[in-house]
């Protein structure tokens, strides 16, 4: 793989008059000014560690080298990570910064280098993965984003990012407007989704080394929210007309109540039922997917969500917590 010699356009523009995700909320981030992301140009992150809790190909045994990222575009009243999403904990850090945290994950012994809700910093971030690569960086680029994406950069981004790890929420509109403030999502998470399809193809497809570690591909995750089940079979459909088999599916059961949602009274006040999930699960039998991932009950813990401490932010500061 090879780096790109001239950036493209959305990322040779940079934060100016952003226009990096699909808000295209056109504020100067570089001046200082804070987009719908609720970010500047100055990168931020919360946490890098290795993690245990990605799927079976992206964390192994030895674990995914998660960076996460503050800031994000959506707005899901069921978030749980708000902390870092919406509420701006973090730390901000160089490009040079980013290049060494990456370095140091490979040294702890990652099996990628996985980049969590992190495109609103794309032009940074191909900056670290160019100074990383120059300096002996050898790990696959995970890029885990909520799908909402635009289909552009996914384009402009592909001598970057090896795996896809991405989210597909919503078919409805309605409910991805409702849940999210993103009507569009679902055209976006189509159009971004295809875009990681056409690139797989022309890689050559989904590559896992001898241990089973994913080197290239796509991991579609699907959140199951309660009383929503027709809407998880729309998702599925439509990642279906996308990708069929050459990409994975992972149908998720991990909901877990928020303290927004526990007030509700509309299935988003309890966790998701064992015949609910089923019934996704049994879907994507029907439909063919070969390459599905699924969870085993006791998922719904806060457990599963790391603590944004800024572990790993700082020189030498790499943990790995089990």
């Amino acid at each position: 793989m090879t780096s790109l010699s001239l950036r493209p356009s959305l990322l040779e523009q940079g934060y100016e008059l952003c226009e990096l995700c699909p808000r295209r909320c056109g504020v100067d981030r570089s001046s200082g000014k804070r987009g719908v992301c609720g970010q500047t140009s100055q990168l931020r992150i919360a946490r890098a560690a290795l993690h245990f809790w990605e799927e079976p190909p992206i964390s192994g045994e030895a674990g995914s080298g998660a960076i996460f990222f503050s800031g994000c575009p959506l707005r899901c009243v069921f978030c749980q990570n708000h902390e870092i999403s919406t509420g701006g904990f973090g730390k901000d850090i160089s490009v040079e910064r980013l290049s060494e945290i990456m370095l140091e994950l490979q040294d702890q012994g990652a099996l990628n280098i996985n980049l969590v809700t992190a495109l609103h910093f794309a032009p940074h971030l191909c900056e670290a993965i160019d100074r990383a690569r120059s300096k002996g960086l050898r790990l696959p680029i995970v890029c885990n984003t909520s799908g909402y994406e635009r289909h552009e950069i996914i384009h402009e981004l592909e001598d970057y990012i090896d795996v896809w790890l991405c989210d597909f929420k919503y078919a409805s509109p309605k409910l991805a407007g409702e849940l999210s403030q993103a009507r569009d999502y679902p055209e976006t998470a189509y159009q971004a989704l295809g875009e990681m399809v056409e690139q797989l193809r022309r890689a050559g497809g989904r590559h896992c080394n001898s241990e089973g570690a994913m080197q290239r591909g796509i991991i579609v995750r699907h959140l199951v929210l309660p009383e929503r089940i027709a809407d998880s079979l729309n998702v599925l459909d439509l990642i279906w007309e996308i990708g069929h088999n050459e990409l994975d599916l992972s149908v998720m059961n991990q909901y877990t109540t928020n303290e927004q949602c526990r007030t509700r009274s509309d299935g988003l006040e309890r966790t998701l039922s064992k015949p609910e999930y089923e019934e996704v699960l049994d879907y994507a039998d029907e439909l063919g997917f070969t390459q599905l991932w699924w969870q085993e009950s006791g998922t719904v813990s806060e457990s599963f969500i790391p603590p944004f401490d800024l572990t790993g932010v700082d020189q030498s500061d790499i943990k790995a917590v089990n």
